[in-house]
Parts: structure tokens; sequence; C-alpha cells
């Protein structure tokens, strides 16, 4: 299929072939050797697209199981060394127009230092066996959990996974380098989650929906300008589920450290896909959240800066952004395993 040079590979490999071609040319070094590049790629693809065993792609491509087994870690390393070219913050002078965009979406100048959109997505794993109780979530089914932040087109800009799936929103987001180094947004800026995360101005400015119900009309309009600059993550989660089905709609039968790589992985890819115009409609059943995002913030242990009015906030959205000549923002992937 791939020697012809005309056949879609995307039904079994759920990329375009300029993709596929693009992907190879960047994992491409003067050290491969082996079954060959294309070769491990296609493998590589092949199981995550069909998430079947090793069993099956060693008869499909008639290599041997434990070749297969090997390539399929190895290109997992390979795809995640493209981290830090593929999912970083934007540069500053790519804000102003993620700001813009952001505003775009939601219809309302109140929202207009939005750049970014940040949730959490439950992914299915099998029960680990040890601490099984651990990963077991309030959805009833065993998961890691991927925190992820986008920017207005749906591209990944920041990723944190591995988390068991018991572990509240708010921790998650707690313990990760975003949140602890204060590495994203930029002064003056903010970004929106849903109502799992509380509303805070330091050390990220972070802008959540008000509560149900609400008071006025004015919350009201408010809460529904923000769901629209927020669904934007929702949507990018929804297309990852759709390209990646075999991953997202069924139980991973690897072991969580692993499982936390082929995650990262497909956000890797799925930026790779979009920045090659290799674009994909979500289908409603992954449009379908596995998170009301409804919880309350766990509050009780949070410190300082989680008791933050929301209001604060809210009132530095109305005022001009802050020069950002001399301001730094490291760029990052963050990925965590709990072996």
């Amino acid at each position: 299929m791939y020697i012809d040079g005309q056949t879609d590979l995307r039904p079994d490999f759920r990329l375009s072939r300029s993709t596929v071609a693009k992907l190879i040319h960047v994992l491409r070094t003067p050290f491969d050797h082996g079954w060959g590049l294309e070769v491990e790629v296609l493998v590589y693809l092949f199981w995550l697209a069909s998430a079947t065993s090793y069993v099956v792609v060693s008869r499909g491509f008639s290599i041997p199981r434990s070749t297969v087994f090997d390539i399929v870690h190895r290109m997992s390393d390979k795809v995640l060394s493209l981290k830090n070219r593929t999912i970083k913050f934007p540069s500053l002078v790519d804000i102003p127009d993620i700001a813009a965009g952001f505003q775009r979406l939601s219809g309302s100048p109140a929202l207009q230092n939005v750049v970014g959109s940040i949730d959490g997505c439950h992914i299915r794993i099998k029960s680990p066996g040890a601490h099984a109780h651990c990963y077991f979530n309030r959805k009833l089914f065993y998961s890691i959990q991927l925190q992820a932040m986008c920017d207005h087109q749906g591209l990944f800009i920041d990723i944190f996974t591995g988390y068991p799936g018991s572990v509240h929103d708010a921790r998650v987001l707690r313990n990760c380098p975003l949140y602890v180094q204060g590495l994203y947004p930029p002064e003056g800026y903010c970004i929106v989650g849903d109502g799992g995360y509380p509303c805070m101005s330091r050390p990220i400015a972070l802008v959540t929906p008000y509560r149900e119900p609400v008071a006025n009309m004015m919350v009201a309009r408010f809460n529904r300008h923000h769901a629209k600059a927020r669904s934007v993550i929702e949507r990018a989660f929804g297309i990852m589920k759709t390209r990646w089905r075999a991953i997202f709609f069924k139980a991973l039968e690897v072991k969580p450290a692993f499982a936390t790589k082929v995650v990262a992985c497909c956000t890797i890819l799925d930026n790779v896909c979009l920045q090659n115009g290799d674009s994909m409609e979500p289908s409603e059943d992954a449009l379908g959240s596995d998170d009301t995002g409804q919880m309350q913030p766990d509050l009780q242990s949070a410190p300082g800066p989680y008791r933050a009015a929301g209001a604060c906030v809210l009132l530095a959205l109305v005022a001009p952004p802050l020069s950002l000549t001399h301001h730094q923002v490291s760029p990052g992937l963050n990925v965590r395993s709990l072996t």
C-alpha cells in the first residue's frame, strides 16, 4: 500500500500519505538500522490505528512478534523526541493572534486576553493489578489522566499525562510544571478551563465559569461566551479520539507507564497532522466528554492562589495587555510517568 504511491493510507494508518512522508523525514537519523525507518513507522502507526495485539501486527507485516514489540517501544521513544518541536508554548509574537482567535471563538470582548484552553481527559486502561484502586475513577473504569492545553486552532501547546484516574483535576493541575513554575500564560493574559478547576490569578491566570445555578442574566451570558472559548479543547480531544479510535475507545492493554507514552505520542502525532494540513472532523461520540467538568474544586488542601477571588481575574481581562517585551516563556512538554 505504501510503496505503490497511490493508495489512501488513512483508513489503515490514520495519517495521510503526505503526513506519513513528513513523519518519516523528521524521524530519520544517521543511526537508523534494522528493518528500515519506513517499515518501522508503518508498523507503529498500524499498531496505534488498530490497538491490536503484537501477534496480529506481526502477521500483517510478516515479521516476528518480538520485533513488533521492539519497534513499537522504540518508535514511541522516537516520536516523544519530537515533543519540544511540536508541542510548545507560542512565541510572544504569536500571542496577540491567539488572543484575537479566542475572542472570535467566544464572541465577546470580555475574553479578549484568553490565550489557551485547558481540560482533562481520562484514557481507559486495563486493571494495572498493583494499586488498581488508584486508577479506578469516578466514572467507574480504570484510567490514566491527560491534561492538555490548546490554542484557538486546537493545536496542543502543553500536555501533562500519567496521573491515575482517581486524582482530581485540580490536584493534577497543582502538580504540573505549568502551575508549579508559572510557565504560561504570559503576564496580562489568561487561560480558560471548566468548573473542575479553581478560578485563580496566581501562579497562573485561569478563568472558570460561574457556578450553576447562575445569579442573573449577565452571569449566564458570560458563561455562554466562556463555553464557546473553552470548547476548542473539547474539539481537539474529539479529533484526537476520532483519529486514534482504537486507543481511546477501548482499554489500552499495556502497562500504565507505557500507556503514558502512547497517549503523549498521540498528541504529538495530532499536532504533526494539523501542522501538515491533515485535518479530520471529530465524530459525535468522540465529542462526548468523559468528564462533566462540574465537580467542585479540591479546595480543602489548596494553597492561597486557589482561594483567590475569580473577580480579580475577570477585572484584569478588561485592561489592555501588558508589555511582553521582557517576558520569557519557557517552551516544553511535560510528560509524567508513574511506575
